[in-house]
């Protein structure tokens, strides 16, 4: 009888293969003919040729063979990753070329940049060229305050900026007011610049001159969208405009917001976020700090509020009103 033909990706198993995988398992070996009907398992290396009989098959141990069948999956993760870069270097200029016919703002209303690198240098060259403004949101990023060179390389490049006669407006969280790269970047910088700050930001934003905006494209943002359609860009000034009437001042006068009954406005941010659910890494991320600091603040809340547990906490929180104050 001619066994069965069956088709399926390499890495993977069938139900047979399985099947005479475990049976291998069990009896410590098989004739080299019961791997006939699962070709999938020499494939793979699950079962072997004995040293001492090659008419009879070995199993491997389990944990080599899935160790092994999980590199393989890495490997093929890996080349996707690198094929699909390959294929965005190879068409990030095919975009900005876009079709013969089109008209030339609308073949450049949308563009992919590929890499931080290249995001960098697409935003120098924006503000290279701008005249009048810049507006920034800037939620945390600890890559800057590792990076004293980024650091340093951003200072120079808005200094040039305002230089022009042009004026900067940045918005930030309200962490970045202790943060002392934050404030080593304000003490250098001279001219027309602003910044403001709130409990918590959009993802970044950066408008040069309201004609070409630069926001994420990716969760890690390792991809960046330029973007100069005056729709999309109306509505991130709009956004930002917002936002900023919201703010409370930075820089260069600093307004302090008030601590009420021992609750200061850090910790009501963070009741605010408790209260709705959110877990202590959700709400280190979306207010700009480390998990282990905003433990601290939770910690303290809960003290002043007389809170022995999570649960009690959430009804103190509703229960003090603090979340219906103006700080």
């Amino acid at each position: 009888m001619t066994p069965e033909v069956h088709h399926h990706e390499t890495e993977e198993l069938c139900d047979a293969g399985l099947e005479i995988y475990a049976r291998a398992l069990r009896e410590g070996h098989l004739p080299a003919d019961y791997a006939a009907t699962a070709p999938c398992l020499i494939d793979n290396g699950l079962l072997h040729p004995a040293v001492d009989d090659l008419a009879r098959l070995e199993p491997v141990p389990p944990t080599v063979a899935l160790q092994r069948l999980l590199r393989s999956s890495e490997d093929r993760i890996a080349d996707e990753r690198r094929r699909g870069q390959r294929l965005a270097d190879v068409f990030e200029p095919l975009m900005r070329l876009g079709t013969r016919h089109a008209a030339d703002e609308d073949t450049r209303a949308l563009r992919i940049l590929s890499s931080k690198e290249r995001t960098g240098q697409a935003i120098e060259e924006a503000m290279a060229e701008g005249r009048t403004e810049l507006l920034a949101i800037q939620p945390h990023d600890p890559r800057v305050s590792r990076r004293p060179d980024i650091l340093e390389g951003a200072i120079k490049r808005d200094q040039e900026f305002l230089d022009r006669g042009a004026r900067i407006r940045a918005l930030y969280q309200h962490t970045m007011r202790h943060a002392p790269y934050a404030r080593a970047r304000y003490e250098h910088l001279t001219g027309d610049v602003e910044a403001r700050t709130l409990d918590e930001v959009t993802e970044r934003l950066i408008v040069v001159d309201r004609t070409v905006a630069f926001i994420p494209a990716s969760a890690d943002r390792s991809l960046a969208l330029e973007v100069r359609h005056p729709a999309l860009i109306a509505y991130f000034v709009n956004t930002f405009d917002r936002l900023w009437h919201l703010a409370t001042p930075m820089h260069p006068r600093a307004v302090h917001q008030p601590t009420l009954n021992g609750i200061t406005p850090r910790q009501r941010a963070i009741a605010a976020l408790l209260i709705e659910g959110h877990t202590d890494s959700d709400i280190a991320d979306r207010l700009g700090m480390n998990v282990r600091t905003a433990r601290v603040h939770i910690a303290k809340l809960a003290a002043t509020l007389g809170s022995e547990s999570r649960a009690q906490l959430g009804y103190l929180i509703g229960q003090s009103g603090i979340l219906d104050r103006e700080g």
